[in-house]
């Protein structure tokens, strides 16, 4: 079997057929389609079974909610497919994306394509890395959903559960295992952005969690990233206080205008807590702004 498309479902009844439909007119011949109900305690189960019986290529795992990792991880072990897909079940595709990428992906351990409103991407190759992270900024845009893989990327490495942002933790790992990686133009994801996701409303716990999985990555990291990674510290910071867990860097300000470049000069300065308490004593008087 060509393609494994793993969807994760829970409370999307409103989406789900939308997001189904669309992966079914892709154009596909050798492929399968794996909803994963992940505990939904609406009518996504029944959903779930009923395109099952409509569409032999779809087939239904119904487990305890475990979160979307572990619903990820669900359908990674029983997929079939020489490479393998996830779609959000609030998003969808556009028509006829994944079969010019699945001839890209012959070339390739690890394809990303773009997605409307968020992220374009160009036509390019790399087979280092740290290339790849750096200059595409992939570190942005670790979302798992607009990625074709090699299944044999998945032999030992699997999404954590009970953790959010989970594809910060994963992605680094798969691309420590991939030897040449592609983006690519052509098609297009389309995401949908939900209020009440966990990138809107993170706490500070939750961010705490983004930033760890950062930092345990062992991913290259120059200036950019840096102050990336700068930004959520100081959030982590004003929720929660002490102590700092991003390790202190200079940054060179040449690099940077504006608001980042008197960051910078700051960071270099008066170190990262005393930005910390700068950040939250301007947010006392405005209406919280990254600055």
């Amino acid at each position: 079997m060509k393609l494994s498309i793993v969807i994760p479902v829970y409370r999307v009844e409103a989406t789900l057929d939308r997001c189904v439909e669309s992966v079914l007119h892709q154009n596909l011949d050798d492929f399968e389609v794996i909803l994963v109900d992940d505990g939904s305690p609406d009518k996504c189960p029944q959903m779930c079974d009923d395109w099952a019986k409509r569409d032999a290529h779809i087939q239904v795992i119904h487990k305890p909610n475990g979160g979307l990792g572990d619903a990820r991880n669900a359908g990674i072990d029983i997929a079939q497919g020489d490479y393998l897909t996830f779609v959000d079940s609030d998003d969808y595709l556009a028509a006829n994306t994944y079969a010019p990428l699945l001839q890209l992906i012959e070339e390739a351990d690890l394809l990303e394509y773009s997605m409307t409103s968020r992220l374009s991407l160009p036509d390019c190759t790399y087979t280092d890395t740290e290339e790849y992270w750096l200059q595409t900024r992939a570190y942005l845009h670790t979302y798992a959903c607009n990625k074709i893989y090699k299944k044999s990327l998945f032999s030992h490495i699997r999404y954590p559960k009970d953790y959010v942002f989970e594809d910060v933790y994963t992605l680094p790992h798969l691309l420590k295992s991939a030897k040449k990686i592609k983006t690519s133009s052509k098609g297009y994801y389309h995401y949908c952005y939900n209020p009440q996701g966990i990138t809107a409303k993170a706490d500070g716990k939750q961010l705490e969690m983004l930033l760890d999985a950062h930092l345990l990555s062992g991913m290259p990291m120059d200036d950019t990233y840096y102050l990336h990674l700068l930004n959520i510290q100081i959030d982590v910071w004003e929720r929660l206080g002490g102590p700092i867990r991003l390790p202190f860097r200079n940054i060179n300000p040449k690099a940077f205008r504006g608001i980042k470049k008197l960051k910078a000069i700051i960071n270099n300065i008066l170190g990262i807590e005393r930005i910390c308490i700068i950040s939250k004593f301007i947010h006392r008087f405005k209406q919280p702004s990254r600055w």
